[in-house]
């Protein structure tokens, strides 16, 4: 068999190689990582606060735009970096391949940008499917890698920026147009035949059209799990309203072993204060004063549903056990299994009239799956946080 050549780097003349189109894509890509570092960064930072963070509870949407911005923003990424890692793939057939020590650098650097990159957008892909064929704890580990991953953007772009700022301030270069003329004029051919190399790529505009077409796409047939009126033409839309009580489930009761526990007539929720502890029933719940409210579950995957609760408020049943509404409220499930069986409730949310200690789903009591016999729903944060299956109250 004949042995293929290995291609020069001049022969990829296509206009998809040029420095113009590397620019361009790459500018987007930029603000694409650049929006999803941003928003995973607060998504980390509303679930691990440090003692200087600070997220309102209003408006009731934030957190549902963030996270909806952080993964329709990794999705965008997903082409746009293929487009990227193509239009400077002749680079690969560079010789030599090092002409020095800061090449080098360079050239490794790139190498750990491409490869966090794919990292970050790959596991995130399969996180927003839930599906985790690794062992490691996925939010800590693509929490890490983004760090790395934005670290080696800013060197990169800093290392690049006069060529960028020279691609994309020159003036537009015209494409080059095939030869026309006929191969039957013999008289009008050189004496002796030039060799010719062969090329390879697209021309400029069709490349970039391509681009923009995939990552709209790409966009486009997910973007429904978030964005509500893009779900009839999100194809790929990962979550629906179709679930138990028109509403999505992550972590049913079973998943949670708490299928006995959470019907059983015994059940008693426990708010512990500074002066005591005090139990209720769930027909003592039912006797407080009861609220509605129209919130969004946000989930950490992306995917957000808006829904009709009722339940007692948090500022009442703090006040029904002689506290203040503003403290801290830390929420324990009857969930002993999961990652997520407790969490915080911050002063800005206790405080908050449509923080709910809900008994009702769109106009139903509570299935099990959604977290009877009460949970907790409250605006502007993750689904993680909005503890089911409640059994204690502890006020900080």
């Amino acid at each position: 068999m004949e042995k293929l050549p290995i291609p020069r780097e001049e022969q990829f003349k296509g206009g998809a190689h040029g420095e113009r189109v590397t620019a361009r894509i790459g500018s987007l890509l930029g603000l694409a990582f650049l929006i999803c570092f941003v928003t995973g960064l607060l998504s980390h930072l509303i679930q691990h606060p440090p003692e200087w963070f600070f997220w309102p509870s209003r408006p009731v949407w934030l957190y549902r735009l963030t996270q909806g911005a952080h993964v329709i923003s990794g999705i965008a990424a997903i082409p746009l970096l293929l487009a990227k890692l193509w239009s400077v793939f002749p680079k690969l057939f560079e010789r030599p391949l090092v002409k020095s020590l800061p090449h080098a650098l360079e050239r490794v650097s790139i190498l750990v940008l491409s490869g966090s990159a794919f990292f970050e957008l790959s596991s995130g892909l399969l996180n927003v499917a839930q599906n985790y064929p690794w062992n490691f704890y996925f939010p800590e580990v693509h929490y890490a890698v983004a760090w790395v991953a934005i670290g080696s953007v800013v060197v990169h772009v800093a290392v690049k920026l006069p060529i960028v700022r020279r691609a994309l301030t020159r003036e537009t270069v015209p494409e080059e147009q095939p030869d026309t003329k006929s191969a039957a004029q013999p008289e009008e051919q050189p004496a002796k035949k030039a060799e010719k190399k062969p090329v390879y790529g697209f021309t400029r505009r069709g490349f970039l059209r391509t681009t923009w077409i995939a990552t709209g796409v790409a966009v486009l047939s997910t973007a429904g799990a978030t964005v509500p009126w893009l779900k009839d033409v999100s194809g790929l839309s990962w979550k629906t309203d179709k679930g138990l009580q028109k509403l999505p489930v992550n972590r049913t009761a079973v998943a949670a072993r708490v299928t006995r526990t959470a019907v059983d007539p015994n059940w008693r929720l426990s708010v512990v204060t500074r002066g005591g502890t005090k139990q209720f029933t769930l027909a003592d719940l039912r006797v407080l004063p009861q609220v509605s409210a129209d919130l969004p579950i946000a989930c950490v995957e992306g995917w957000s549903q808006m829904a009709s609760w009722r339940g007692i408020s948090f500022p009442t049943l703090l006040r029904a056990v002689g506290a203040e509404p503003g403290a801290q409220v830390r929420v324990s499930s009857l969930d002993k299994t999961g990652l997520y069986g407790a969490s915080t409730l911050p002063g800005e949310h206790t405080a908050d009239d449509l923080t709910l200690l809900a008994l009702e789903l769109n106009g139903e009591v509570l299935d099990v799956d959604h977290g009877y016999p009460c949970r907790v729903i409250a605006p502007s944060r993750p689904g993680v946080l909005q503890t089911k299956w409640v059994e204690k109250l502890e006020v900080l």
